[in-house]
């Protein structure tokens, strides 16, 4: 979620150094560490396979409006409403008219598990006024991208002019997929890189568990993971797996090394876009654009359009996970803190994978698109590896005691996720089954069973 709000008046760079102090100014001491969710959800009229447009009646203009009756206030771009804000939380669209949530910092898993479903509840009343079903999965299951409303966002004008030119999936991106992210706070540049590198480490173990996009055109091709794979040919300068994570002298100069080095999209001045497409924020930097200088804001844009499987921004943030159903929603928010918020589990977790090379870790993305749960590494069977990371989150969270009025600990939210270790069976592989089972390949009855 971007809103790109008003930075206009950022302070200029005046050196790689200051870039360097804005993640260092992020840090937060391990008492007050946080957590935050991120859900996308895919809109169906009518219980049939097609979308929602943007304008008329049953829009999702009309759906923004209508969460005012739960204290969100329309935020406007050029006159039209891309997204709704209340203290602490936000509703923004993707570009092809996914519906997310970002919701509010809290320090457990609890907390964000009872506002998932608090916001679940008031999109399914919303969606029952306007004949609209909510679906969680990762891929869009019927229709193409043609078929797909945009949003009128700015700034999806610009990456719909250039993403296709880096990558030949870089609109189903846009328009087709959905997922579910987590932030989470570090202490340290070392406590930083530990995370991210035990984070993306094992980040596709965590998209094999949560798999859950198996149609793509309503058509059963092989998939676990569709979704996956569209990021794998998205836009390889921004995108994937980053090597220099995995070196020993990981830091936050060298993310401002990387950062530096990417195109950008934009430069926002004035409520203007200037594209910018044609300059890395190094040349930027360096040379300006149109007159104007960097700024701390221009960075903090740049870094919302780099999309990795685990982003460095101000928090920590997860990317790998197909959204699933409301409790396996939650079960990943539980699954990571579990991860990071624990250094004997933060530890076990980069030992899951390590020693695997570079090329092996790329193979591994490849295969679970494909095969999910059923796909293998030097490291053995990835359903073994997500068992084992599923036990090290428990533990971690066992450790961590951070408890419910019921007196629970954080493992009960991680419980959405259990039956996906116990059976073998992610969600793609159970709704396949279905879908070529007691649901007749019919698209209406599977939006019907999948929807909130």
């Amino acid at each position: 979620m971007s809103l790109d709000l008003d930075k206009d008046s950022a302070p200029p760079i005046e050196s790689i150094d200051d870039l360097v102090s804005f993640f260092r100014r992020a840090e937060r001491p391990r008492p007050s560490w946080m957590v935050g969710m991120e859900h996308e959800k895919l809109g169906f009229l009518d219980g049939g396979p097609a979308p929602v447009p943007y304008a008329g009646g049953r829009g999702i203009r009309e759906v923004l409006e209508r969460f005012s009756r739960f204290g969100f206030a329309p935020w406007l771009e050029e006159g039209n409403p891309i997204a709704a804000r209340r203290p602490g939380a936000t509703l923004s669209l993707e570009p092809g008219g996914q519906f997310e949530l970002s919701g509010r910092p809290f320090p457990c898993a609890h907390a964000c598990r009872e506002e998932l479903l608090h916001h679940v509840a008031q999109a399914k009343a919303i969606g029952a006024e306007l004949g609209i079903d909510w679906v969680g999965v990762g891929y869009r299951p019927f229709g193409r991208t043609a078929d797909m409303p945009w949003m009128p966002k700015v700034r999806y004008g610009v990456m719909r002019a250039y993403l296709p030119t880096r990558g030949r999936l870089a609109l189903d991106m846009m328009l087709m997929t959905a997922t579910v992210q987590a932030n989470f706070d570090f202490e340290s540049e070392e406590d930083m890189a530990a995370k991210m590198r035990a984070a993306m480490g094992v980040s596709p173990v965590v998209t094999a568990m949560w798999a859950n996009s198996f149609l793509v055109d309503g058509k059963d091709e092989g998939w676990a993971s569709y979704r996956y794979e569209v990021w794998r040919h998205t836009d390889p300068d921004r995108c994937g797996l980053l090597p220099f994570v995995f070196e020993p002298d990981f830091g936050y100069r060298r993310w401002v090394e990387y950062a530096l080095d990417v195109p950008m999209f934009f430069v926002r001045r004035g409520g203007k876009y200037l594209r910018a497409s044609h300059l890395t924020f190094r040349r930027f930097l360096q040379e300006g654009l149109e007159g104007h200088r960097a700024t701390l804001g221009d960075f903090e844009d740049h870094l919302t359009t780099l999309f990795p499987e685990v982003r460095l921004k101000t928090v920590i943030e997860v990317r790998g996970a197909d959204v699933a159903d409301t409790e396996m929603n939650a079960a990943l928010t539980a699954l990571w803190k579990g991860i990071l918020y624990d250094r004997d589990a933060l530890a076990a977790a980069e030992a899951l994978t390590a020693g695997l090379s570079f090329e092996e870790r790329l193979r591994l993305q490849a295969d679970v698109a494909r095969q999910g749960l059923r796909a293998r590494c030097a490291k053995g069977a990835v359903l073994d590896l997500a068992r084992e990371l599923y036990r090290i989150a428990a533990e971690g969270l066992r450790r961590q005691d951070c408890r419910n009025a019921a007196g629970d600990d954080e493992r009960v939210v991680l419980a959405g996720a259990e039956k996906v270790v116990e059976t073998g069976l992610a969600p793609a592989d159970v709704w396949r089954a279905r879908w070529h089972g007691d649901l007749g390949r019919d698209p209406a009855a599977l939006i019907r069973a999948m929807a909130y």
